[in-house]
């Protein structure tokens, strides 16, 4: 069942009123979606922010993933919705880069792209909704911090996953080795989008994919939607390999944070167990991710290390203002949600 998505601007409700059309015939509909995506982006909107070009990027995604939007197969690679979906990504990957400054880089070694990874993640100046959500938070802002991360976590690994036929040799064997935790090792319970969506129901919410897209805010989407465009561009595969290195290496400290929150608020491992998996797993995948597969590909591949490192720092950067925004949210008393009604008590 596909969720039931409201438009946030002309660009959002084009693209949805055009995917109700026979995507082999030219429509009004479509026109008007390029028309409108050309005139907001001439607009320069930041569109980390930006409400309606996020949720656009969401469903256009949604496309490749499925169980997001309600919309013949056939949209799927549609050239139309390709031409303009790029022009969006052109200018969100223009930002990133112009935000996030590389600066010295590595030597293309797997053992000195591992070392560089994990001084980059290590850095920690600012406050941490880790911690807040270990020793303050509510019941109602933890079921919120669920809320935002089920966006991505009920498609976990997924976007990363698009990676595995851009690769060959060691750093194919290492993302293969990670995704295959990521997907339950051959036992579908184990699966960890399926570990989350017991989380979530165990809290009294809607494990089904998308239910709470109308209540999240762009910045929470942009994180997945930023994954999702290094993922599905072949061009940008250095940027997902360096994006799940430093994914990996920020998981395992702050999920035994969470789960203690979960179980400060007295909950049990049948809401912690997503939490606790990880733990353990994510200090594993760490080493794999950043070594054998961030560092074995610039090994193979030199000229992609700019990449490899602009995708970890994109991580950092763009998790760390989805993680701000529900922080100071909370800091504040205030719901970090568009539609905080919906969150059961």
């Amino acid at each position: 069942m596909t969720p039931r998505i409201t438009s946030r601007g002309p660009v959002s409700e084009a693209l949805r009123a055009a995917l109700q059309n026979d995507p082999f015939s030219a429509s009004d509909e479509l026109a008007r979606f390029s028309a409108e995506t050309a005139r907001a982006l001439e607009a320069e909107p930041d569109l980390l922010t930006d409400e309606d070009l996020q949720l656009t990027l969401f469903l256009l995604y949604g496309l490749h993933y499925g169980d997001t939007v309600d919309a013949d197969d056939e949209w799927e690679w549609n050239p139309d919705l390709l031409r303009t979906r790029r022009t969006i990504e052109r200018a969100f990957e223009r930002q990133l880069r112009d935000r996030i400054p590389l600066g010295d880089l590595p030597e293309p070694t797997a053992d000195a792209v591992a070392a560089y990874l994990f001084d980059l993640t290590s850095e920690d100046a600012g406050p941490s909704l880790s911690r807040f959500l270990a020793k303050k938070a509510t019941e109602e802002q933890a079921k919120e911090f669920v809320i935002h991360r089920s966006i991505y976590t009920r498609k976990e690994a997924d976007p990363h996953s698009w990676a595995i036929p851009r690769l060959t040799g060691r750093p194919k064997a290492a993302l293969v080795e990670v995704q295959s935790d990521e997907y339950g090792a051959g036992r579908p319970e184990r699966i960890h989008a399926e570990i989350f969506g017991q989380t979530m129901r165990n809290l009294g919410l809607d494990d089904a994919y998308g239910a709470y897209i109308d209540q999240v805010p762009a910045i929470t989407l942009a994180s997945f939607t930023m994954m999702s465009m290094f993922g599905l561009n072949r061009s940008l595969r250095g940027a997902i390999t360096g994006h799940l290195a430093a994914f990996e290496m920020t998981s395992s400290i702050p999920n035994r944070f969470y789960g203690n929150g979960f179980r400060r608020l007295g909950h049990g491992e049948d809401v912690t167990w997503y939490y606790d998996e990880h733990v353990e797993a994510d200090a594993v995948h760490e080493q794999i991710a950043g070594r054998d597969l961030a560092g074995g590909l610039a090994e193979q591949h030199p000229e992609l290390l700019p990449d490899i490192v602009f995708g970890a720092a994109a991580c950092l950067y763009v998790d760390g203002l989805a993680g701000l925004h529900m922080l100071e949210s909370f800091e504040a008393g205030r719901s970090s949600l568009r539609e905080p009604a919906g969150v059961p008590a």
